[in-house]
């Protein structure tokens, strides 16, 4: 899923929650409110039609009932009452109280966002940036993120941040998109304060500094933002804008590696492969292999080394060969020179010194591959060096 799509999860559980504070014309404590707002909206008033849709959506007053709520919002809706457009549209899109259609809730949103509603403007941008509902159109998402985002909506302000920082729709420009970005993380929200940082460590569109970075990743992490804090995990890992700390480390990678992020569950994986415990070699092939089922290459060669040495599992040369190919497959160099000695000594594999030749020589393991390369025939060495050569147009590697 993109970032662009990602964001829009999130902004669908916002079904009534944007009007909540207007249900204060519905008194918590009595249900007589809603009777009269029920007698004006039975008798057309479109702002009434809206509030008892809204009562109906939060349970405040009556008992909560989606079904209702839709037939409330529609008919103030019907009426060109745009925050009931708007909530029409979000049922549409979740199927709240109705069948799902993107379609309609693009429509409905269309209608609020022409008159300048700005959640529906970034719904509408949302649609436009994943083709939900409507063909997807970067240009056109830029044009309605904007729109909301100069009516200071933060979560628009992020995705117009991230259409600078990508070129989705507008020309690159690291700068603006750092505007972006902390005018949304000033709004506290999450992704874009984990954006902020990542452009302090980079120093993409402002001067680098490891302070500011580590600031902007604490505080989405502190909301549960899991790349903020693997982030914020490495910074104590490392020392970098702030003392190296091993223990502080472990606690921003967990609830990140938790969450199911892929480097995270390596770090952690690694802080449990350096002790010499066998209880504890079984937690680190965990987490290496939660990260390796992602197709993390640093976990699969760990977990082809767990296989290889028997560390925290049985001991299987041919799941390591598994784990091993997959990671050299992504370039990764000591899973390709695990390979090659595969090949080497016909551990999990047929004994090939071609293939070993081939894969030493990927992963830059030179003194091996020349210790192999005295077992080739002339036309066999010409082939593994093919082989490699073909392998590296393949994949072209990373300046």
């Amino acid at each position: 899923m993109t970032n662009l799509a990602r964001a829009g999860v999130l902004s669908l559980a916002a079904f009534a929650v944007s009007g909540c504070a207007i249900v204060r014309g519905v008194p918590q404590d009595a249900a007589g409110g809603v009777r009269q707002l029920r007698l004006a909206a039975e008798q057309g008033q479109a702002p009434e039609q809206y509030q008892l849709g809204l009562a109906y959506a939060t349970g405040r007053g009556v008992s909560p009932d989606d079904a209702d709520a839709v037939h409330w919002f529609r008919l103030a809706a019907e009426q060109d009452h745009v925050p009931a457009q708007y909530q029409l549209g979000l049922a549409y899109a979740m199927g709240r109280g109705m069948s799902p259609d993107n379609s309609e809730a693009v429509r409905w949103f269309g209608l609020a966002a022409e008159q300048g509603h700005g959640p529906a403007q970034y719904e509408l941008g949302l649609a436009y940036a994943t083709g939900r509902g409507v063909p997807p159109g970067d240009a056109a998402a830029e044009r309605w993120f904007r729109s909301a985002a100069e009516q200071d909506h933060g979560p628009a302000q992020y995705q117009l941040g991230l259409a600078y920082a990508t070129g989705r729709g507008v020309p690159p420009d690291d700068a603006t998109a750092e505007r972006w970005f902390r005018s949304a993380a000033q709004q506290d929200h999450g992704p874009a304060q984990y954006q902020l940082g990542l452009a302090y460590a980079t120093g993409r569109g402002v001067s680098p500094d490891d302070v500011d970075a580590i600031h902007w990743f604490r505080l989405a992490a502190e909301q549960g933002h899991g790349p903020a804090q693997y982030e914020l995990g490495l910074a104590y890992a490392t020392g970098r804008g702030v003392p190296q700390d091993n223990a502080d480390a472990v606690r921003w990678f967990r609830p990140a590696a938790e969450q199911g992020h892929g480097p995270a569950q390596y770090q952690l994986g690694l802080t449990y492969a350096t002790r010499l415990d066998t209880a504890i070699d079984t937690a680190a092939v965990r987490w290496f292999r939660l990260a390796a089922e992602q197709g993390h290459a640093p976990s699969q060669n760990e977990l082809g080394l767990a296989y290889a040495t028997g560390r925290g599992v049985p001991q299987d040369d041919a799941d390591a060969v598994h784990w091993f190919r997959l990671a050299a497959e992504q370039g990764d160099a000591r899973a390709q020179n695990g390979l090659g000695t595969a090949f080497a000594e016909g551990r999990g594999v047929p004994q090939d010194y071609v293939r070993a030749h081939m894969w030493f020589n990927l992963g830059n393991m030179y003194r091996d591959r020349d210790r192999v390369a005295q077992q080739l025939t002339p036309d066999q060495l010409a082939e593994a060096q093919h082989l490699a050569r073909a392998w590296d147009a393949e994949h072209p590697r990373e300046p």
